[in-house]
This record gives structure tokens, sequence and C-alpha cells, in this order.
């Protein structure tokens, strides 16, 4: 599938494809071990993967704030995260709410520092190196197709984020030093 192509399914792919009802899951936190180990890669249309997708979904979407979940931040170690950068100010390009197995980066450019934060990091946020413009190569559960797409900006700084997850790394592993390390600031 061309990445044109790929863009183009995964900005149409629901939830509701996946034909299960989503439950809200408990998000575990560093130092848990699931964290840390790079995950099994899956069969997507296996039955349990796809009810893990709709749990990651129905999760990520009562978080505040939160743009994309991996597996194994919900104490699964396998190679599944769902994104969704919809309605963060700093989107460009945005596919909705997707989510991707064994998905890996096939190409990236433009590095840039940016603040992140993660749930299972909850107290602290770092600045990060990435690239603004990636493609992503993964499959999609219960279908099992193969896509592949291009995004930017937000986005693609999302998807690294949980593609390190699926990897076994926190954004703290990605951090220039403690320099870059900061208390997350709370607003009310």
């Amino acid at each position: 599938m061309s990445p044109a192509a790929g863009s183009e399914r995964v900005a149409a792919w629901s939830e509701t494809e996946l034909g299960v009802e989503g439950r809200v899951l408990d998000v575990v936190r560093a130092p848990a071990g699931v964290l840390s180990a790079r995950g099994d890669d899956v069969d997507p249309t296996s039955a349990d993967i796809v009810q893990l997708a709709a749990d990651l979904v129905a999760t990520m979407r009562v978080s505040p704030g939160c743009v994309g979940l991996a597996a194994n931040q919900v104490g699964v170690g396998v190679r599944v995260f769902c994104v969704d950068v919809t309605e963060h100010p700093k989107t460009r390009t945005r596919h909705g709410t997707f989510v991707l197995c064994n998905a890996v980066v096939v190409a990236s450019s433009r590095n840039e520092r940016a603040r992140e934060g993660c749930m299972s990091v909850p107290d602290l946020t770092g600045d990060v190196k990435r690239a603004s413009r990636l493609t992503v190569r993964g499959r999609l559960p219960g279908t099992g197709e193969e896509v592949e797409f291009s995004t930017d900006a937000f986005e693609a700084r999302a998807l690294q984020h949980e593609i390190d997850h699926t990897d076994g790394l926190l954004f703290l592993d990605r951090v220039a030093g403690a320099h870059a390390i900061y208390p997350r600031q709370t607003y009310l």
C-alpha cells in the first residue's frame, strides 16, 4: 500500500471496525518491568489483540490530555498502541484515532527538541529530540492490513513516543541528561 493510500486508510479507521466494546484499564507506572521490556510482535487478527486495541482506545479516551497509549502501559508486553492527536494545539497533520500493531519507523528527518510527558511517568516531563517528519509501517488490528503512511509535527512525535514504548523505552531514556528533566506543571 502506498503512503498516500495508507494515510487515507489510517484516517478512515475507527474502533467500531473492531466489533468489540473497549474496557478502561489501569495504567502502570515506572519503574514497572513491563515498561522496560521490548514487546512481542502480535497477530493483529487475533481476538485478544482486537480486544486489547479496543481497550487501549477506551483507556486513552478517559485519560485527560492523553494522545497515545501503548499496550505495555496497561501491563501487556506486546507491540500495540493507539494514537489520537486531533485535539492537541501543536498538531498539523492528523489521522484521527488509530491503533497500530508491530509498527516500525521506515524513514525520518528534521530532528527537533520538544517537551514530552507520559502517563506512566506522571510527575515528570523532559526535552526529547525526535524527527518532525516520519514514515511509519504497521498493521491494523482486526483486518491485519499493512499500512504505511507519513506524518509530521506533533503526530510524528506521538508515534515515535509510542513506538519507543513498544521497544521498552520511556521518554526519560531519550532526554539529553538530568538537566532536561522537569517536574510536571499542574494548572488549576
